[in-house]
């Protein structure tokens, strides 16, 4: 299974960490718990998944049952192997920084193919976005923990809004180094290429 490639795997570890379910139930519990902003899944997905930690000895078939004229479910628990794994996967996984490849940074790397007065526009934009952003997850902590629930159960969303806010940061800077020194030595550059290439 692309040895911990897939954190949906992870997901379906984790849950079933806690009783044994069938594809369809655990489905609609990450559904019901909003998993898919944090981990991206699909019926489908989850299904395949499903199929591969049980190829590994990490989930086995524990009964399989049929309600009325439902189609048949087979209920799935967790071995020993997959109970290790899953304890070993999260200790990597939060111990571990780990190189990621979000798509702003790959933009960054090439950013000097648009010209600043284009770039310092597009990072207004995105500032913009980034406080929405904020927004809508500050409202969504600030509902859910008034409605009873325990911050511990939030804090994905908490580090969500940390990250805006280093992106948000780190975007004011940017365009703060553009407008004061490298917007002027950036622009020749966009010159000296449109001159060589006419």
């Amino acid at each position: 299974m692309g040895r911990r490639g897939n954190l949906l795997g992870l997901a379906v570890l984790s849950y079933l960490s806690g009783r044994p379910m069938h594809p369809y139930e655990l489905s609609r519990t990450m559904r019901d718990n909003d998993d898919a902003r944090s981990i991206k899944f699909s019926h489908g997905s989850l299904y395949m998944v499903f199929g591969q930690l049980a190829k590994a000895g990490l989930i086995v078939e524990q009964e399989t049952t049929r309600e009325g004229q439902r189609p048949e479910r087979t209920v799935y628990s967790l071995t020993d192997a997959g109970r290790a794994e899953l304890r070993e996967w999260m200790r990597e996984l939060v111990a571990d920084p780990g190189h990621e490849y979000p798509r702003f940074v790959a933009a960054l790397s090439l950013i000097g193919a648009l010209h600043p007065d284009e770039v310092i526009e597009l990072l207004n934009e995105r500032l913009r976005r980034l406080s929405a952003q904020r927004t809508e997850i500050r409202t969504l902590i600030d509902d859910t923990v008034a409605a009873g629930t325990h911050p511990l159960f939030l804090v994905e969303e908490d580090y969500r809004l940390a990250l805006l806010e280093a992106d948000q940061a780190f975007t004011t800077r940017f365009i703060e180094r553009i407008d004061n020194d490298w917007g002027r030595q950036w622009a020749a550059f966009h010159h000296d290429m449109e001159e060589r290439q006419a």
